[in-house]
C-alpha cells in the first residue's frame, strides 16, 4: 500500500492525501491564447460522510451553512486566482484547511453581564435631559 502523504488540519486530526480528489479545467474569465489551451484552475472535492474525519467535525461540516458545501455532503472549492495550476492547488487546499479547522474551533462560551450602576444613572438622566428638551418645545405650541 502506497503511503500518502499527511494533510495537517489541527494538533490532533489529520487526513491523507488521498481523500481528496482533484480537477484541473479551463478558468473563466479573460486570459488569451494561455487560458484557452491550458487547464490551470484546480478545483479540490472531499467527500465528507466518506472521510477519515471525526464525528465531531463531520457533524458540524454537514451542519455548517457554506456555498461550498453540497447538499450531499461534498466540499468543493474552485481556484482560479492565479495563472499557475500549482499556485491555484495550493490556494485552494488552503481555503479547504481552514474550512475544516473552523469547525474544530469550540466557541467561548458568553457569559452575560450586568450594567453598571454609573452606566445606569448616566443612562436615565440623559433620558430625562431629552425628554425636558422635547417637553420645552411642545409649551410655545400658541402662535
Amino acid at each position: 500500500m502506497p503511503k500518502f502523504a499527511m494533510i495537517k488540519i489541527s494538533n490532533r486530526v489529520e487526513l491523507q492525501e488521498n481523500e481528496i480528489e482533484w480537477q484541473f479545467i479551463r478558468s473563466s474569465g479573460a486570459g488569451g491564447q494561455h487560458l484557452n489551451k491550458v487547464s490551470t484552475a484546480a478545483q479540490l472535492i472531499f467527500d465528507i460522510k466518506s472521510s477519515s474525519l471525526p464525528e465531531y467535525y463531520k457533524e458540524r461540516l454537514l451542519n455548517k451553512a457554506d456555498h461550498r458545501i453540497t447538499k450531499s455532503g461534498k466540499i468543493i472549492i474552485k481556484c482560479q486566482a492565479s495563472r499557475s495550476q500549482d499556485a491555484n492547488r495550493q490556494t485552494a487546499l488552503e481555503q479547504f484547511i481552514a474550512l475544516v479547522a473552523s469547525v474544530g474551533e469550540v466557541q467561548k462560551k458568553r457569559i452575560p453581564t450586568r450594567a453598571t450602576k454609573g452606566s445606569q444613572t448616566r443612562r436615565l438622566e440623559s433620558k430625562k435631559q431629552k425628554g425636558a428638551t422635547k417637553a420645552m418645545r411642545q409649551q410655545n405650541t400658541d402662535y
